[in-house]
């Protein structure tokens, strides 16, 4: 079995070929809107989310070429949501993954487009029959993307997030805050692969419960990078949540008690996947790397 390292890199590398092949170079008007959607994506990121996607399907003998294209789509909707994220009318960042944020890079305009146009792109990818030969697969892949993506996940979470500016929140609320805006993508990315796997509810059911746990620590990791890490570790701007006084884990829990509940969570998301046995390793691999990273 490859390490956690190396399964990742072989599945970034193959969507980063699928998605190559849906984000073509620009050409005429639209030229400077596609330019900004290759940029936002196609440079860098860890691909964590379509690896979740690959590791889950391959716990139901998903074909690869199914898999890869459903993680892309996730990609294009991750990859939107930080253009957006991004935005001054939102967190106002200029440094992501190292380098420039789109409104930088390109203007607001063209990053608001990007965003947009990446989201839509996501959905056109998942409705077409090479993601599976089965319509209903391909309809509840939509529906679960969209349900994730919208006011009941993402961006509901960013919602709260905004209005927490003016009424922090205490640990409920930040638990839930982050269920919606990181957990609802994560949880989905786990369950693709049970959909595309036609898997019965127990072991969709387990995916869940691991996806939650697993989103919850993940947050607490990057809240933690944030206070701790450095921009040349992370690739964007840290101690920002600190210096605004925003509610996080962290900040509510204390650094030691925070770095206790994540490998707690950590360790509970691996026991959720008990019913897959051995088949699961990878799974289990990230939970501790979701934990330990430094970016």
């Amino acid at each position: 079995m490859p390490t956690l390292q190396e399964a990742m890199a072989h599945v970034g590398r193959d969507v980063d070929r699928v998605l190559e092949t849906v984000l073509l170079p620009g050409t005429g008007p639209e030229g400077r809107l596609a330019d900004a959607m290759r940029y936002a994506t196609l440079g860098g990121g860890k691909r964590l989310r379509p690896f979740l996607v690959a590791a889950s399907a391959d716990l139901f003998d998903v074909p690869t070429e199914q898999s890869r294209r459903i993680g892309a789509a996730v990609e294009l909707v991750h990859s939107y949501s930080l253009v957006h994220d991004d935005l001054p009318c939102m967190d106002d960042d200029d440094l992501r993954r190292g380098r420039p944020t789109v409104h930088r890079q390109f203007d607001e305009a063209t990053a608001v487009l990007a965003g947009d146009a990446l989201l839509t792109l996501a959905f056109d990818l998942l409705a077409a029959p090479a993601t599976s030969p089965s319509a209903d697969v391909r309809v509840e892949l939509m529906r679960a993307l969209s349900h994730a993506a919208g006011a009941h996940g993402m961006v509901g979470g960013q919602a709260i997030d905004l209005a927490a500016e003016a009424t922090p929140l205490d640990l409920d609320g930040i638990t839930r805050l982050q269920a919606l805006k990181t957990g609802a993508l994560i949880g989905f990315c786990c369950e693709a692969g049970a959909i595309a796997g036609h898997a019965e509810r127990e072991r969709r059911h387990a995916l869940k419960a691991y996806a939650h746990d697993l989103g919850l620590a993940f947050q607490i990791a990057d809240d933690l990078l944030d206070l701790e890490g450095t921009v040349e570790e992370t690739g964007k701007a840290v101690r920002k949540d600190d210096a605004a006084g925003k509610a996080t884990f962290v900040r509510i829990m204390g650094v030691d008690k925070a770095r206790q509940q994540a490998a707690f969570l950590a360790a509970q998301a691996k026991d959720h996947l008990q019913v897959f046995g051995a088949r699961a390793d990878l799974l289990r691999d990230l939970a501790e790397f979701a934990i330990n990273r430094r970016s």
